[in-house]
């Protein structure tokens, strides 16, 4: 079926490659006429929720956390008419402009919004900022821009005023993938040679994300997806599908070295590194829909989108691929001086504007680029043709020799590589959940700020208020409602707590409900709020209320995102397990082994536990602070299952391209220890390029200034990196090597019991094929050398 495929698709490319044209338009038009419907505020089951639910109910949305504030420090004290009048008018206008309720500091009551402690007591204060219920994400991004310009242009003597509040904080949307898309340019060229070959792979991987990331789209309307589904489609689709193509026309070329005719060797590369893309795709797939095992709405989202795009970019890969593989037929082998040129341009021009470089130096370098390109095509010396590699047979590779060197020191590889990945993993142990807040976000910004100027002025547990609610029910003693606010107040980790505030302040002995302000002497995201939380419910709250029917609960963001981690490090081990067993008997049933996949699997969650290890190092205790500008904060609770995924599904790719030629010549040889020298010979050049492009794409998500997208390209670049060296060319051939024939082991009754798999298909080299390479009868294919 693959190779009747690949041959249709080759035959009738001018069809393929226009349904895909149209495929990409009709989905952009359909995501842009329904629009997009994304969440940046999940529900989940818990105590907060309920909470809520209760403020929603009983105080109409009121009595929550502020969307924002606006923060300023004067010289001298804020109730100075010199300060209090200008500011004054600044707030009128803001409230005027942007739909906001804003509480000022200048209104009855607001005294206790101007600092009274510390040397900048009374001259620190602020203005609160309430939302209307139910905005969403867009709503609050609208509100920002039409107030960040009045705060700027806020003109007043000897103060500072900033916008405050994660939600108004300024966005700029990811450009790193295009540096990600500026070193592929030139990783690929130094692997293929050739600038054609070079722009298949890209020009594939972008047909993927631009019609995946429109169904992504197109499905936000019918499921919850969060906001960054997007990036994150954009992140993976772009390294898979590069990685994929790059299999496919890797192994079209060997064909074409074989003495193929461009048909037969594009229908053969999709019936053999087409399965393996295939396979390997799905078990991606499969690890990123495992997150549905959380039971939340919006991560399920999240794994369809993120899984839309890696089954698009997959279906690209055996389809639109081959077609242009047509079009390119033997030109792939050569290119020409003025595409090197062209290409170095494009990608310098790329990388730079990633870089942020400004725009008008890319643009010189991309007109530069198109003018080498068409002077080229009047100007016949640069029309010479080059070859940048030199074929060489399997032997004199590097991956064979460095293949052989382990296989002669299997023990001593095998325990080296193992002790190394669990040295990185250590820091694990002292993983802790839970979410960065304001006081993360990168130094000089307005946000960062604003949120040290609330820590200084009114302590660090400000930005971060605990809300204790509760329904009142018929008949309840008042009595109760003030031993509740003794409790709090009496509190250890508690430095301020405010009396009951009835839903009905006009009739308290009406009032359904009640709530109080707890102020922590910690900040949000410090392990003290979160046992402090914690002590709340098991013990202060349940003494105070005694026997009555009163059931106060403790909600309000910090409570929320503690419920949150609670509930999702409850399930992970779940996940986890899902994952991996499945994976498992995915890969026993191709390989027709246990040990294989069992290995495999074992080999994963080492690099898998390394990049954890390197991600609590860096980004918890703080160990890459200065390198990112970021400060010490717990790991987000989403991202081990989101690394765990994306990083699991990867991995396997790399297992899969290797071990699929590994079995094929140990299905043709019958010597287990040379075919995985012949094995890794074939595949070391083509993993490790798409490794490198991996690292880059993820790696220059370092560059984004929030601390989650650089927290996922640390992570995701480090266990790339880590498994297509110690894993791939370290352990794999190691262990391999101590377990000889018995790595294909595998019982009758098991055999009987399992579908076949086949991802390696199949290959005969006839004498046709072999015309145009008289000495490759009898010899093993040979494998491109490395330039």
């Amino acid at each position: 079926m693959f190779a009747r495929l690949g041959r249709w698709c080759h035959d009738r490319r001018w069809i393929v490659l226009g349904l895909w044209i149209v495929a990409l338009v009709i989905a952009g038009a359909a995501s842009g006429a329904l629009g997009t419907e994304s969440e940046s505020n999940p529900s989940l089951p818990g105590e907060a929720q309920r909470g809520l639910d209760i403020l929603e109910q009983g105080f109409d949305g009121g009595g929550g956390d502020q969307a924002g504030s606006i923060v300023f420090r004067s010289e001298t004290e804020v109730t100075d008419p010199a300060v209090q009048g200008p500011m004054e008018d600044l707030l009128a206008e803001v409230e005027e402009v942007s739909g906001i309720t804003v509480v000022s500091p200048y209104g009855e009551g607001g005294a206790r919004q101007i600092s009274q402690q510390g040397d900048d007591a009374g001259r620190i204060a602020f203005a609160s900022l309430q939302a209307p219920t139910g905005w969403s994400f867009e709503d609050f991004t609208a509100a920002g821009e039409e107030i960040r310009p009045l705060v700027e242009e806020a003109d007043v003597p000897g103060t500072e005023v900033y916008l405050g509040g994660g939600s108004f904080a300024e966005f700029e949307e990811p450009s790193s993938e295009i540096l990600g898309v500026g070193f592929a340019i030139v990783i690929l060229i130094l692997a293929f040679g050739s600038v054609l070959a070079m722009g298949l792979p890209i020009g594939v991987a972008l047909f993927g994300i631009g019609v995946g990331t429109s169904i992504v789209g197109i499905l936000s309307n019918v499921v919850t997806v969060p906001d960054f589904a997007t990036i994150l489609g954009v992140m993976i689709g772009l390294g898979v599908g590069i990685d994929y193509a790059l299999f496919i026309v890797t192994r079209y070329r060997e064909n074409l070295h074989h003495g193929m005719e461009p048909a037969r060797a594009t229908s053969v590369a999709i019936d053999t590194s087409g399965r393996a893309v295939v396979f390997a795709g799905a078990t991606v797939v499969i690890s990123l829909l495992g997150m549905t095992i959380m039971g939340l709405s919006f991560v399920t989202g999240l794994a369809i989108g993120a899984a839309s795009v890696v089954a698009v970019t997959v279906v690209a890969s055996i389809t639109l691929l081959p077609a242009l593989l047509g079009f390119a037929g033997t030109r792939v082998e050569v290119t020409r001086w003025r595409g090197l040129v062209t290409a170095g341009l494009v990608a310098l021009a790329l990388v730079l504007f990633g870089l942020g470089v400004p725009s008008g130096v890319s643009s010189v370098l991309l007109v530069a680029g198109v003018a080498v390109l068409l002077l080229g095509l009047v100007v016949r010396p640069l029309k010479r043709e080059v070859n940048m590699r030199s074929r060489r047979s399997a032997e004199e590779t590097f991956a064979y020799r460095w293949s052989r060197v382990v296989q002669h020191h299997p023990w001593r590889s095998a325990v080296a590589g193992t002790v190394f990945l669990c040295v990185l993993a250590i820091p694990v142990f002292g993983l802790r959940l839970g979410f960065s807040d304001e006081g993360n976000y990168p130094e000089g910004t307005d946000t960062r700020t604003a949120y040290d100027l609330l820590a200084d002025g009114f302590g660090p547990g400000f930005n971060g208020p605990l809300l204790v609610v509760t329904e009142i029910p018929e008949g309840t003693d008042p009595a109760v409602l003030e031993q509740i606010s003794a409790a709090l107040a009496e509190t250890e980790g508690v430095a301020f707590a405010s009396p009951a505030i009835p839903n009905d302040p006009e009739d308290p002995s009406a009032a359904t409900a009640a709530l109080w302000r707890v102020i922590p002497t910690t900040s949000p995201q410090d392990e003290g709020t979160t046992e402090l939380v914690e002590r709340l419910r098991d013990d202060v709250l349940p003494a105070a209320v005694g026997d009555s029917e009163v059931d106060p609960l403790v909600t309000g963001s910090v409570a929320i995102l503690a419920d949150f981690s609670t509930y999702l490090s409850a399930r992970l081990p779940f996940f986890f397990a899902a994952v991996l067993a499945l994976s498992f008997l995915l890969l026993m049933a191709v390989f027709r082994s246990i040990l294989v996949p069992l290995k495999a699997v074992l080999m994963n969650l080492l690099s898998i536990g390394a990049a954890y290890g390197v991600v609590v190092a860096g980004f918890q205790w703080g160990w890459l602070g200065p390198l990112l500008n970021i400060d010490g904060a717990p790991i987000e609770p989403f991202l081990p299952m989101m690394l765990f995924a994306i990083v699991f599904g990867l991995s396997m790719d790399y297992e899969v391209f290797l071990l699929s030629r590994v079995r094929e010549e140990w299905l043709r040889t019958g010597d287990s220890h040379e075919s995985v020298a012949n094995g890794l010979a074939a595949t070391a050049r083509v993993i490790t390029a798409a490794a490198l492009i991996m690292v880059f794409v993820f790696g220059g998500f370092l560059l984004e200034d929030d601390r989650i997208i650089k927290l996922m390209g640390v992570g995701l670049a480090t266990a790339v990196l880590l498994d297509a060296t110690v894993v791939r060319m370290l352990l794999v051939p190691a262990t391999m090597e101590l377990l000889g024939d018995r790595n294909w082991w595998l019982p009758s009754w098991l055999d009987r019991l399992l579908p076949n798999i086949d991802v390696e298909g199949h290959v005969e080299y006839d004498d046709q094929d072999d015309a145009g390479d008289p000495d490759a009868a009898g010899e093993p294919e040979k494998e491109l050398a490395p330039v």
